[in-house]
């Protein structure tokens, strides 16, 4: 996961279009929007990361706050 890509999505795209781009990566389409990522896989962790800030930052959460806490909840999860 990069963190500047995930930063591009939630400063450029809206929660619906980063949506939309989700599932049609998982339907093996190509996106509307510009999502980084060196496959599939990276582009949707991307994605999905994108959709949590924005939600986060949707009940008042900032930016910063809201990506520490998705970061800390991947780490967790691999270890």
């Amino acid at each position: 996961m990069k963190i500047q890509a995930v930063k591009m999505l939630v400063e450029t795209y809206s929660l619906e279009e980063i949506c939309r781009a989700e599932e049609r990566i998982l339907d093996g389409q190509e996106t509307e929007i510009q999502i980084e990522g060196e496959d599939a896989g990276e582009q949707l962790t991307h994605a999905f990361a994108a959709k949590y800030i924005l939600e986060k930052m949707a009940a008042g959460m900032a930016f910063k706050d809201a990506l520490r806490e998705f970061t800390q909840k991947v780490r967790t999860s691999i270890s």
